[in-house]
C-alpha cells in the first residue's frame, strides 16, 4: 500500500484538515475519517435532509506510513471491539456489559496513537448496535464479524498522527445531494437492521459459538486460535 486516494463526506469543504481536531468520542479517537469508496463518503455527507453535504477528495502517499489494518488475519473483531470501547460512549447496564468492557479493553486492546494511519470498521447507526448486542452476550463473535458486513458499509481509513497529516492532498471536492444520499444512507442502514433482526444472522449458529460469557470464564486473550 503506497498512494492512496481517500474521500471525507463532510457538510464542509476541507481543504486542509487540522491535526488533532474532532471528536476525541469518535471510533478510534482523534482522527480524520475517510474512505476508498467514494458513494460511501457522499452518504456520510448527508447526516441529515436539511442540506447538501460535500465529499472531499484526497491523496496520500503511506509508503513511510506505519498502518494498523484491523481487518488483517493477525487482529480479530475483538481488537476492534476493544478500540470503540475504550474511545465510544456506551450505555452498559448490565453486570455482563460492564465486566466485558473491562475485559475487552485489559486482554484486546491497541493503542492506536501508536500508528499513523488506522483501518477498520465503521461503528455508526446500526452497526452500534451489533457492538452494543456482543457485549450485552446476544450474540456471538462469528455473529458480530457476520453483522458487520450487513449493509456493504464499507472500512473507514483514519488519519491519526501529524506525520500522516502532512502527507494528506487536498484534490478538490464535490457537492452531494441531500435528497438523493441521505435516502441511500437511510436505506443502507434500515437494510443492515432488518437482515439483522430476521435473523439472518442466527442461522446455522453452532453450539461452539464464542459469546462473551465464554470469553471472559475461559480466560481467552488476544491470539488465542479459538477466535
Amino acid at each position: 500500500m503506497e498512494k492512496l486516494t481517500i474521500y471525507h463526506g463532510s457538510k464542509d469543504v476541507i481543504e486542509k484538515p487540522i491535526y488533532h481536531l474532532g471528536n476525541p468520542k469518535n471510533d478510534y479517537g482523534y482522527g480524520f475519517y475517510c474512505t476508498q469508496n467514494i458513494e460511501l463518503a457522499k452518504e456520510w455527507s448527508c447526516a441529515n435532509n436539511e442540506r447538501n453535504g460535500y465529499v472531499n477528495k484526497y491523496t496520500i502517499d503511506t509508503s513511510s506510513l506505519s498502518i494498523l489494518n484491523l481487518t488483517d488475519k493477525n487482529y480479530s473483531i475483538l481488537n476492534w471491539m476493544a478500540i470503540l470501547l475504550k474511545h465510544r460512549s456506551f450505555d452498559l447496564t448490565s453486570k455482563i456489559s460492564i465486566e466485558a468492557k473491562d475485559y475487552l479493553i485489559k486482554n484486546f486492546y491497541i493503542d492506536v496513537a501508536s500508528y499513523d494511519i488506522v483501518i477498520g470498521y465503521r461503528a455508526d447507526d446500526a452497526y452500534f448496535t451489533f457492538a452494543k448486542d456482543f457485549v450485552n452476550n446476544t450474540i456471538s463473535v462469528k455473529q458480530l464479524s457476520n453483522a458487520m458486513k450487513l449493509g456493504e458499509l464499507g472500512l473507514q481509513i483514519v488519519i491519526i498522527s501529524e506525520k500522516a497529516f502532512k502527507e494528506l492532498h487536498f484534490e478538490g471536492f464535490e457537492e452531494v445531494n441531500h435528497l438523493e444520499y441521505y435516502s441511500k444512507r437511510l436505506a443502507r442502514d434500515n437494510k443492515a437492521r432488518n437482515d439483522y433482526l430476521k435473523g439472518a444472522l442466527r442461522k446455522n449458529t453452532l453450539m461452539d459459538d464464542i459469546y462473551i460469557i465464554d470469553i471472559i470464564r475461559k480466560g481467552i486473550k488476544n491470539g488465542d486460535p479459538r477466535l
